[in-house]
Parts: C-alpha cells; structure tokens; sequence
C-alpha cells in the first residue's frame, strides 16, 4: 500500500513540468548514488573486515581530517558558479558567464593549495591527538593527495550543474565507487592491512575529482569555445563585491557547520578513542543511507528555485519546496522504520557481531537524520531570499552549545553521546531555519503582490 501512495504521489508530482525536472535530474543522481551507496557499503565491510573496529576508526579520522581542512579553506564555489553563471547564462552574456567559472575556479586553486600545506603540516598533531598514534602521520599525509586533486572540483561541478549535466555527474559517482570498489576487493584478497585501506580510499578520491574537472573544462569549451579561459575577469568588476559577500558567506556557514556538524569522528578521536570512532562510522554510514534519495533533490531543487527566484514566481517556489517534502518525508518514515528494525541484522551479516555496539548509535542519528531530509531546502531558501547570513548565526549558536555538550559528555558517553549531541543539533537547528524562511518567503509573496 505504502508502495502504490508513493507511485501515485511522484506521478503527480511528475506533471508538473517544474517539479518533472527536479525529479529526472534527481533521479539520476539517486541511480548514482544508490550504486555508490550498494558499492560503498561493500567497500566498508571489506575494510572492516581487514582492519577491525579501531582500524575502521583510524581511517575514519585520517579521511575526515584531509576533507574537513580542504572544507575550511573552501568557499563552496559550487554554489557561487550556479548562481552567477547561471544568471549570466540566462541573460546571454556568455562572456562574464566564462568569467565567473575562470574566477572561481582560480579561487578554488588557491584555497585547495592552502588546504595541502594545512595537511601537510598538521598531520602529526592529528596523528598524536586524534588517532593516539604517531605512527600514522603518514597515512595523514598520504590523503592529502586527493586533496591536490580536487583543485577544481567544486567549480566544475557548479558548471555541469548549470549545463544540466547531472547524467555526467551520475556517471562520475558510479564509476568512482566501482574502481574504489575493485580496489578495496584486491587489498581484501591479497591481506591488505591499514595502509592499503587508505591508498585505495585515496585513489577513489582523486579519480572522483580528476574526472569531474576534466568534462568541466570539456563543457566550457564547448558553451565558451576554446580561449574560454580568456574571459576577462575585469568584466565582473561591478559584481566583485557582491560575489564575494556570497563566498564568504558560504565559507563561514561552511566553516560553522564542518566544526559543529561535519567533524564527529575528529571530535570522537579527540575527546574519546579510535574504537567508539570505528562504531560512529559504522552507524553514521547506515544512516546516511536515508539521507540517499534526498541528497541529489538539495542541488537540483535550488537550481530550479534559483531560476523561478529570478523570475519572482514565487508561488512556484513554494511549490517546489512543499512538494520536495512531501517527496522526501514519504521516504524518510519508511527508510527510518526499516533501519530500526532490521538494524542489528544489517550490521551482523555486513560489517560482522563486533560492530553491533553501532546499533543504539544508529538509533539516535536517525531522529537528526530525519529532520533534516523532510526540509532539505531551509538553507537553500533563505539563500534565495537574500538571507546567507542567518544560518550562520543559528548553526554558530546552536553548534556553540553543541560543543560544550560534546566536551562534557562524549568523554563519558562516547559515540553515544556524540549521537544524542548531533541529532539535537539537527533539529533545533532545522526547526529554526525553517521558521525563518517560512516567515521570509510570506513577507516576499506579499511584497510581490503589492507591487505586481
């Protein structure tokens, strides 16, 4: 019965030509990642097979570490590349469209090369402090590779996102997850160990990245012609301030989040140990999994609301955005009963009975979990509504008292305190943000009205 609501609710929604794209440009990238999640999955039973829980831990804290200082440095240029070149693009003025992918991507450069020297000199304190085991600096070091690969990455996803290249973007995540994949299965089969675990992580990483900078660049040759990169960027001038509000913006609010929000296991090495990392990883990864159809909907979502935005349909927006929740609410429900009921037996038969202490932990981030996936699009909302700074303030506030809760009680508590401070954090921050943007939105339509 579920089943059939669900059917007749998207081919309702499908006849809406608005939502219809939300929903083929979404539904690539859910065939995308449900094959990268299957092929993830895989790869992480392997790896815990081979290296145990606290070994799982140690690679956790190693992967997390690279990302999160290549996050701190970056200014989320996707976002700045959809914006603005998109509207650029839609007022056929292609040139400062180039301009703007050419100024991102020279900003990305810089912000990716700072992120390596970070790593690079910080991987013995992380290796001291985080995983309590100096002997693992250079595995620290060794991820930072994926990093010097990403140099482009964010920007050239902003630009296939603006070609409506998401079937390219699919294809990437499959075809990353399965060389990953068949790697991790011949460290497997010829007793890999710690080591091994990470290179492969780390060539899946970098492939990732090289790909998607490749068709970028392939893609803008293609809209902008061969001296593409010419595009002078004096042509921005006008904009330059504004541009960078919206970078810097979305770096802080980056920022806040990565030291509130998306740094668990760092906090967890720090303040506990690698084992209760290695079960965090293990239940965050299982919940993530109902997070896997809502994803793709957050980036084509603001993209469809971006250009009615711009247009001042405001009545689609709303639209878009109530039906995205009822879309991802339907799936949330039952993605969440199904893991409480048959977590246990997930966790037995893929990652082993040693990783079973996993489950409460599971337990506690799917009520986070599901908050956030229901409004999806708070902070894309209030973004459109030319508020980037609010979400800084709530996430800053709310992650403040985060902190002083993880410091006093992961200690004591472990990955399950760590659980119950995440899934808090969710949704008083998103019950919050949506409050606001609801109230923003009202305030827009009714100024729309008065003056149309």
């Amino acid at each position: 019965m579920a089943v059939k609501q669900m059917q007749g609710l998207l081919a309702r929604f499908a006849a809406n030509p608005l939502l219809r794209r939300v929903l083929r440009n979404s539904g690539m990238l859910l065939t995308a990642n449900g094959l990268s999640t299957g092929a993830s999955m895989f790869q992480g039973a392997l790896a815990a097979r081979m290296v145990g829980v606290e070994g799982l831990g140690v690679v956790g804290l190693v992967t997390d570490f690279a990302t999160n200082v290549n996050r701190l440095t970056s200014f989320r240029m996707t976002q700045l590349v959809v914006r603005y070149a998109g509207e650029y693009s839609a007022l056929d003025d292609e040139q400062r469209a180039a301009a703007t992918f050419k100024a991102a991507g020279l900003v990305e450069i810089a912000s990716s090369l700072v992120a390596l020297v970070l790593i690079v000199l910080l991987a013995p304190l992380a290796a001291n402090y985080l995983a309590h085991a100096p002997e693992t600096t250079p595995l620290f070091m060794l991820y930072g590779v994926a990093i010097a690969a990403n140099l482009m990455f964010e920007s050239s996803t902003g630009l296939l996102q603006v070609s409506d290249r998401f079937g390219w973007l699919a294809q990437i995540t499959v075809w990353q997850s399965v060389l990953t994949l068949g790697l991790m299965a011949a460290a497997f089969a010829t007793g890999g160990g710690l080591t091994a675990v990470v290179v492969v992580y780390t060539i899946g990483k970098a492939s990732g990245a090289v790909a998607t900078t490749a068709l970028a660049l392939l893609e803008a040759r293609r809209r902008w012609g061969g001296g593409w990169w010419r595009a002078p960027l004096p042509s921005l001038r006008g904009r330059w301030r504004e541009m960078a509000r919206f970078a810097t913006s979305t770096n802080v609010s980056t920022t806040i989040i990565l030291i509130t929000r998306d740094s668990e296991l760092l906090w967890l090495g720090l303040l506990s140990s690698p084992v209760q990392v290695g079960y965090y990883k293990i239940a965050r990864a299982l919940a993530s999994m109902v997070s896997l159809p809502v994803d793709p909907m957050i980036s084509t979502t603001y993209r469809e609301a971006a250009f009615e935005a711009g247009h001042r349909r405001w009545p689609n927006v709303r639209y878009l955005l109530r039906s995205g929740s009822m879309i991802a609410g339907a799936w949330t429900l039952a993605a969440v009963f199904g893991l409480a009921v048959f977590g246990p037996w997930v966790i037995r038969i893929v990652y082993t009975a040693q990783f079973l202490p996993s489950y409460p932990v599971l337990l506690v981030l799917l009520v986070g979990t599901a908050a956030v996936n229901i409004f999806y699009w708070n902070r894309s909302l209030l973004l459109l509504l030319g508020m980037p700074h609010y979400p800084n303030w709530v996430h800053g506030i709310a992650g403040a008292f985060k902190i002083v809760g993880s410091i006093l009680w992961v200690p004591v508590g472990g990955a399950m305190a760590m659980a119950w401070m995440l899934s808090g954090y969710f949704v008083v921050t998103t019950a919050t943000l949506v409050r606001k943007a609801a109230q923003a939105l009202r305030r827009t339509e009714m100024a729309a009205a008065e003056s149309g």
